[in-house]
């Protein structure tokens, strides 16, 4: 039983480590807010829980144990944790992805949302699970002093030259450092259950990503991109990533497309996203995400002070369109070659997220699809 936790880079851990585990041919079972997976059989989570409920959990590992499965992992959330979802489990490992401000609102605060994640490893530890933390996380010292240091283990990115893994244009996928944390991260698992380093280098050579995870739709003459990134950590280190991707000399525009979830969630980071898209992007378009029941008029009005802040922000405007399609279609149309477009904070999820509970299909991937179309 494996537990991965963490603000972000959680379910890109766990396909990371999906293909290792499938390269070594041990029979595993996966639930993430992507997919539950048992053995072959793998179906969509369709719970819009990233953690289900107890029932829902013990019901999963009860089909893994019969089919034979000799792993489990579970992507374990601080709201899940709070909800006693973790318990009745006899974990073997938790692993620590990284630590940034979300979900304030659902916690209270920073201090307790850090806690519910500190109580998930306290579980793992009094059942004499191995804890894994990640040394290049600002929060590495905290969960340090938690526990017997003697009792715990860190993962690095430094690590991969350990791990015979060297990172050049062939692991493109890998040139971020956070996903490079991931993969160092994934590896550590698959090594305390044994897989061969042959093997994994193998499997990490084969990886093609996760979708709507730093997923490039378009190569050429600019590229287009998607990602999930949702808060303002992960919005800068997409940027970041992007932006020194092919090094200065050949570096064009950074065209963004960014919104943010409504229904009262982590209110506070959407000025703090609109400034971090001034700093990096050289056009910002501001779009609608998932509303719940706010107006999605204030929810871009508050990303773009944000914007306003930066008093020498690249952009020279900034576009307000609310039809995500649209706003997708301007972007694109805006780039040329050597530009990139970067359109972020839905990923691969399928629905927006509107009034009453209702939602719309959506899907990322095919907007961009249709709009390069009807260009080409």
């Amino acid at each position: 039983m494996i537990g991965v936790t963490g603000t972000k880079g959680k379910t890109t851990v766990m396909e990371i480590l999906k293909s290792i585990l499938d390269k070594a041919q041990e029979k595993t079972a996966f639930l993430s807010s992507l997919y539950v997976k048992i053995g072959n059989d793998q179906e969509k989570n369709l719970t819009e829980n990233t953690m289900p409920g107890r029932m829902f959990i013990q019901r999963f590992l009860n089909r893994a144990v019969n089919s034979g499965c000799r792993y489990a992992v579970i992507e374990v959330t601080s709201e899940g944790v709070v909800l006693s979802r973790h318990r009745f489990i006899r974990w073997q490992a938790g692993l620590l992805t990284n630590l940034a401000p979300e979900h304030i609102e659902a916690h209270g605060s920073f201090e307790k949302y850090r806690q519910a994640k500190l109580n998930f490893f306290k579980k793992v530890f009094k059942q004499g699970g191995k804890l894994f933390f990640n040394q290049d996380d600002q929060s590495a010292d905290f969960f340090k002093n938690q526990f017997n240091r003697e009792k715990i283990n860190f993962y690095s990115k430094r690590d991969l030259k350990k791990y015979f893994l060297t990172i050049d244009n062939n692991l493109y996928l890998f040139s971020s450092n956070f996903n490079q944390e991931n993969l160092s991260a994934a590896i550590s698992l698959a090594k305390l259950v044994g897989v061969k380093d042959e093997v994994i280098k193998e499997a990490v050579l084969e990886f093609k990503g996760v979708a709507g995870r730093m997923e490039i739709i378009k190569e050429k003459p600019f590229k287009v991109v998607i990602d999930y990134a949702h808060t303002p950590e992960s919005l800068r280190r997409v940027y970041d990533n992007l932006q020194n991707a092919n090094g200065k000399e050949q570096r064009g525009r950074l065209i963004c497309v960014l919104g943010a979830a409504g229904g009262g969630r982590d209110k506070w980071k959407r000025p703090v996203m609109g400034k971090i898209a001034a700093e990096f992007c050289d056009e910002i378009i501001l779009t609608n995400e998932d509303p719940y029941n706010e107006k999605p008029q204030n929810i871009l009005d508050e990303l773009k002070e944000g914007v306003l802040q930066i008093a020498n922000s690249k952009s020279r405007e900034v576009l307000e369109i609310l039809d995500r399609k649209e706003a997708i279609r301007k972007a694109i149309g805006l780039a040329k070659e050597g530009d990139m477009v970067v359109i972020t904070g839905k990923g691969s999820e399928e629905f927006i997220h509107i009034e009453n509970g209702k939602k719309l299909p959506w899907s990322e991937r095919g907007a961009v699809g249709e709009v390069l179309k009807m260009i080409e």
